[in-house]
């Protein structure tokens, strides 16, 4: 997937590259964002740096990286549509950055890619993104019980399932 930059209404997102992966892992092992990310080597994070099927950005706010962002597309013709995945550092969160982000990021998935549907699925639990989601545009579809393994709780927790058509890009 090619990985333009991205300018939003206050962040900048532009490819990841493998001078950024040591920032990207220590972000991803603080605290606020391990609980929702597991903390990933740095040679986890480089290799989705060769993978065709995804797009990483990291984020910028005043040329600091805030963040990472990454995308896939599904291109089977019966089921096309993309999906999304980010965090930010707990610096940059409470300030609607996390809209930004979302908002940019969806936007060039359907005007420039042409996708109709995007699809994310956060942890059931965390709903500071579940409220950032929906005030893009996301919709709630449903519930993916035991869907993902929380390493901060040790067991298997719940999802949610959102999506956000075209026209509901706020």
């Amino acid at each position: 997937m090619e990985v333009p930059v991205l300018s939003g209404d206050r962040v900048l997102l532009r490819a990841m590259t493998d001078d950024d992966v040591a920032r990207v892992a220590k972000m991803n092992a603080v605290p606020e964002v391990a609980r929702w990310w597991p903390p990933r080597e740095p040679d986890y994070i480089r290799a989705k740096l060769t993978r065709a099927d995804l797009a990483c950005w990291v984020v910028e706010l005043d040329r600091e990286l805030i963040g990472f962002v990454q995308a896939y597309e599904e291109d089977n013709p019966e089921f096309r549509h993309a999906g999304l995945d980010l965090f930010l550092h707990p610096k940059a969160q409470g300030r609607g950055l996390g809209q930004d982000v979302v908002r940019t990021v969806c936007r060039h998935l359907i005007e420039d890619r042409g996708h109709h549907r995007i699809v994310i699925d956060p942890a059931e639990a965390n709903s500071r993104a579940i409220r950032c989601y929906e005030a893009v545009g996301f919709r709630r579809v449903g519930v993916l019980r035991r869907y993902w393994w929380d390493h901060a709780e040790q067991s298997w927790a719940d999802g949610l399932l959102l999506d956000l058509l075209a026209d509901d890009l706020a």
